[in-house]
């Protein structure tokens, strides 16, 4: 158990929030610690490596909000959003009610759900305020806001320098997913 939680946020354009916060995930259970790591947005269906490797691990609950999702799409489909919000919200209720089973809480994609207006920042304040003293948070996600990043203890922001599907190169499995 941690004897001080802080809260981290990863954010900005670069690659590598997400996978910044698995390695934190398995650091913490390679010490013991009882993680939650929860996505939004990424949906049962799509197939990351990353699910595949923290579902092997006791003491990490990987908890996805499996609704369907498109990038793309589902921005501009009201009903969509509509839907999405009811969902996240439902969500951030389960994981306020449970954080204290936890030492580290990952919200991976959180960032962005408040950024578009999908999650309230209350729900989020309300986690950070109501957790024991040792509960870690960490936040991923595209967007951080002022306000959001004046709650955090730490904030890395990703930004990119050059990345290979500006060359055309696709997502590869195993790398990018």
């Amino acid at each position: 158990m941690l004897t001080q939680g802080l809260v981290q946020i990863y954010t900005g354009d670069g690659k590598g929030k997400t996978t910044a916060a698995v390695g934190l995930a398995v650091r913490a259970a390679g010490h013991g610690l009882r993680v939650l790591f929860c996505q939004f947005l990424k949906p049962e269906y799509l197939e990351l490596g990353e699910r595949n490797i923290l579902e092997t691990i006791p003491t990490i609950t990987l908890r996805i909000v499996d609704h369907p999702w498109d990038m793309q799409l589902s921005l501009q489909d009201p009903k969509t959003l509509e839907q999405t919000r009811s969902v996240i919200r439902k969500a951030m209720d389960d994981i306020a009610a449970a954080q204290n089973r936890y030492d580290l809480i990952v919200l991976d994609e959180i960032v962005f759900c408040l950024n578009h207006q999908l999650a309230d920042i209350e729900d989020i304040r309300r986690l950070i305020r109501q957790r024991d003293p040792h509960v870690e948070i960490v936040l991923t996600g595209r967007g951080a806001t002022v306000e959001l990043i004046a709650m955090a203890d730490l904030v890395t922001d990703m930004k990119p320098v050059k990345h290979p599907f500006n060359s055309g190169i696709p997502a590869r499995r195993g790398i990018e997913y």
